[in-house]
């Protein structure tokens, strides 16, 4: 490694002593759940559960026996037993999070106290024991990075209590220019926050295993000077007042492994960005709250932005490579969902608090980051279907892989769904007849099918307004969101513009399924932070086949009918017209032309807490890297 100047390479080498811990590989072949109530699991939650999971249920077989009453006529078919059957699967997706949504709607109404004394109006509690805030990092920008680790970093000497904390910055950079700035940039923050917290930096030789193995690596030198630990993601912010009550909420529950709240998206710039932090700030509170009641102390975890005991987390999640054939091989890549399972394996409450707050996170500013992401999440999840057999797992942790699992094998059934439901009215066209899906379907029982039909797109849109009304009924939440009529306006064009994009997302999710198992690896790179911009060229490379898709959908479909076109007419628009609706929502100033009119605000842009205002000032301040980069450019 290199340095600005020897005195400075010496101070980013400067490391604390080691302080090992043992993290064992743990098997997936033997192990035992451990019986009996942990001390921190709510109260009642055999009955939350059967609530929630009873009512999906039924709810499902009420729909199931409506469409098999629809197409019952002369027998099942093989082609319509097929659609039941696909139909079951996805309407149980949808209503599992209908129902779970409403369960949190009704908490949010109730108001209840926080889970583990975690009260933001409570006073500030004093830690007792030491935390270490762990920042890996992987080719991301130097300077963006130190600069917000610098805010959450002040707004923790705020609170009086950082001697209790330390900063390790654990970097998995490979590329030799970009370490250079990381060397540069740590050693300036270290000069500007003085001695307020100690901060460390290490540069991994090996990075493998990814960002588990750079965790690991920390826990098995360190772990044992540490008895718990934070990770920040690149674009997280943190206030210092959430965590210290984070570490003190560990401290005081012995039976606690890991606590976390939600995470509030940030710093949207782009109309895409935007459109997922009004979704997110509207939406997710209801279906956290929801997920929080009924998952109890076998809560998922993240990934970042939780608070973790480090002996709990040594003891489990020292994560094996994996065996069996692609994608299931390798090592385990969404590993936050395993290690959560593990720990609640090794006896450890893992709870969500959604309602602490001052937890901060970015979004990808267009969909092709988005998807560019979501990719990497596809393998990771389905690789979770070789830790399904794992022996000792609570059937919550399962659940929580099942639900990772399906919701990238939605997509797929969702397109064979309309495919079958289009050619059962093309096999039973008599000779002559004109073909019409919507006459077809009417003819089998027309009141039966409005009500499945009614039935289903209530379940998807039910959440969208539980979350507005529990928007407008929470004052601040209401004029944080510009008021009821703009958050309206927001949640009306959120569903449209997520509807347009809904094909592209599916075409995209089916053939990154295709690909994982096909055997095609996801790789590993650092991901797109503020710029929204893409150049025409890289549009048609990403949509181009989506585009033509829609093309031949549309030739297709009128060469049949004009009612089949009619009818595929969403999708085939989706299709059709995804490179300029990629286009327009990677705009920023299509996007600042919806802020000047407080469409698809929220309250942390309306009013940015301090932290994330600091973020900004120290981001768009001259950096010493930058000047080295500049410096070179010149002399190139």
């Amino acid at each position: 490694m290199t340095s600005a100047d020897p005195a400075g390479a010496a101070a980013v080498h400067a490391l604390p002593p080691d302080a090992p811990m043992p993290m064992p590989v743990q098997s997936l072949r033997t192990g035992t759940r451990p019986v009996g109530r942990l001390p921190t699991t709510p109260r009642g939650m055999a009955g939350r559960r059967a609530a929630v999971i009873g009512g999906a249920a039924l709810l499902t077989l009420v729909a199931a026996y409506q469409i098999w009453w629809l197409l019952r006529g002369g027998g099942i078919s093989v082609a319509e037993g097929l659609l039941i059957a696909i139909f079951i699967a996805l309407f149980a997706w949808i209503v599992q999070s209908f129902v779970g949504t409403f369960a949190g709607f009704l908490v949010m109404l109730q108001r209840r106290p926080a889970r583990l004394g975690l009260d933001p109006r409570a006073p500030l509690p004093t830690p007792r024991e030491r935390t270490a805030l762990l920042m890996p990092t992987y080719n991301e920008d130097p300077a963006r990075l130190m600069s917000g680790l610098q805010a959450t970093c002040e707004s923790l000497i705020a609170t009086g209590h950082a001697r209790m904390f330390d900063v390790f910055v654990l970097s998995d950079t490979r590329r030799p220019e970009v370490q250079h700035a990381e060397e540069i940039e740590f050693e300036a923050l270290r000069e500007r926050l003085g001695d307020g917290i100690r901060l460390w930096y290490r540069l991994r030789e090996d990075n493998s295993e990814r960002k588990a193995g750079n965790i690991a690596d920390w826990v098995r030198r360190w772990g044992a000077a540490w008895p718990k630990f934070l990770i920040l993601d690149a674009d997280s912010l943190m206030t210092g007042e959430t965590l210290v009550r984070l570490a003190d909420a560990v401290e005081r529950h012995d039976d606690v492994a890991l606590v976390q709240t939600l995470p509030v998206i940030v710093n949207g710039r782009t109309l895409f960005a935007r459109m997922q932090q009004f979704s997110g700030r509207v939406y997710g509170p209801v279906i956290a709250y929801g997920v929080a009641w009924w998952h109890g102390a076998e809560s998922n975890y993240w990934g970042h932005n939780a608070m973790i005991r480090t002996r709990a987390f040594a003891e489990n999640c020292g994560l094996p490579e994996l065996d069996g054939p692609t994608p299931f091989a390798g090592h385990v890549l969404s590993h936050d969902f395993v290690e959560a399972a593990m720990m609640r394996r090794g006896g450890w409450a893992l709870h969500m608090v959604p309602g602490l707050g001052g937890s901060y996170e970015e979004g990808p500013p267009t969909l092709t980051d988005m998807l560019v992401r979501d990719r990497r999440w596809c393998q990771g999840n389905l690789q979770h279907g070789g830790v399904l057999p794992t022996r000792g797992l609570h059937w919550v942790s399962r659940w929580h892989m099942l639900i990772g699992i399906g919701h990238y094998l939605t997509a797929p059934l969702w397109a064979m769904l309309m495919l079958v439901g289009l050619s059962l009215p093309l096999l039973a066209l008599a000779p002559g007849e004109a073909y019409s899906p919507a006459r077809y379907w009417m003819e089998q029982d027309a009141n039966r099918f409005l009500w499945v039909f009614a039935l289903t797109m209530s379940m998807l849109l039910a959440p969208k307004l539980f979350g507005y009304l529990a928007t407008v009924v929470d004052r601040d939440m209401r004029r944080g969101s510009g008021g009821a009529a703009r958050a309206a306006m927001g949640v009306l064009l959120e569903t449209v513009l997520a509807a347009l994009m809904a094909p592209v997302t599916m075409y995209v999710q089916c053939r990154g399924v295709a690909e994982v198992l096909a055997g095609k690896d996801s790789g590993w790179d650092s991901q797109q932070r503020d710029d929204g911009s893409q150049p025409l060229s890289a549009l048609v490379r990403s949509y181009g086949g989506a585009t033509v898709l829609g093309l031949v959908a549309l030739v297709m479909a009128l060469g049949v009918s004009p009612g089949l076109a009619a009818w595929m007419s969403p999708v085939i628009a989706g299709l059709l017209f995804s490179i300029p609706i990629v286009r327009i929502t990677s705009s920023r100033a299509a996007g600042q032309w919806l802020q000047r009119r407080r469409v698809f605000a929220t309250p942390e842009e309306l009013s940015p807490p301090t932290v994330l205002v600091r973020a900004s000032e120290l981001r768009a301040e001259p950096h010493p890297s930058d000047a080295r980069r500049r410096k070179r450019v010149r002399r190139g």
